[in-house]
């Protein structure tokens, strides 16, 4: 049951890439416009890691963020040093993006895998309403994921393979997780932290970064606010 729920969890990131089916090409303006919102989605999902996290143990939220940190700008600077890179049908400099995008949003996984199997630990009714929250939570990650794939070039069905790619750790992870809950428990809140800590240095280094070179500052700011606030809306209203 634990691995079904973990599994359905995952295959929900993809249905956030399903706006994509009817956009056929995105340039210029709304290439730069599709940055702000994947920045906003993400700071808002590193907002709720973090407030999660920090529920359960501050501190090791706090190592989390930094630990996230470290790993993020000791991976960019090995990918960076890759000439020939390919991959989600991309290559070159967008191809490292992508490949760094990708990573931060499967290390955000193993934390979210670790949550559905710690979850139901405490009982199924509880382990259902934590993987449904999940599952709705990760349909504007797959989005995110896809507003940053898509208008680089991956074909929109590639991209929701992605999305899911980036969610199978859930199924991996939740299952350990059940089974030995008393020892990971207390690696979640730095799993958490990790993960915000690597999605938040993406959001400045690298999506703002690329959003204002095709928009104003007023428009990346506006977009990315936005969006900030319509997934913490969508967390406080739907998943609550």
């Amino acid at each position: 049951m634990v691995l079904l729920a973990a599994f359905f969890t995952a295959v929900a990131t993809g249905l956030g890439t399903l706006p994509f089916a009817f956009v056929k090409s995105i340039e210029g303006w709304w290439q730069g416009i599709s940055n702000a919102v994947a920045a906003g989605l993400m700071l808002a999902a590193s907002h709720s890691l973090i407030a999660e996290g920090s529920a359960e143990n501050f501190g090791r939220t706090l190592v989390g963020i930094l630990l996230g940190l470290g790993l993020i700008v000791v991976a960019r600077r090995i990918i960076r040093r890759q000439n020939d890179v390919d991959i989600a049908e991309l290559r070159g400099a967008n191809a490292r993006k992508a490949l760094l995008i990708l990573g931060v949003m499967t290390i955000h996984s193993f934390a979210e895998g670790i949550g559905v199997g710690v979850s139901y630990g405490g009982g199924s009714k509880l382990g259902t309403f934590i993987t449904l929250a999940i599952a709705v939570h990760n349909i504007p990650e797959g989005l995110a994921i896809s507003l940053i794939l898509v208008p680089r070039g991956t074909p929109f069905w590639k991209a929701g393979l992605w999305s899911i790619f980036t969610s199978l750790p859930q199924p991996l992870m939740a299952v350990p997780a059940y089974l030995f809950v008393l020892y990971f428990q207390p690696f979640l809140p730095v799993g958490l932290g990790l993960a915000a800590g690597a999605m938040i240095w993406m959001v400045f280094a690298e999506l703002v970064t690329d959003a204002l070179k095709h928009v104003s500052g007023t428009s990346v700011g506006t977009s990315a606010t936005l969006a900030f606030a319509a997934l913490l809306a969508f967390q406080h209203w739907v998943l609550r």
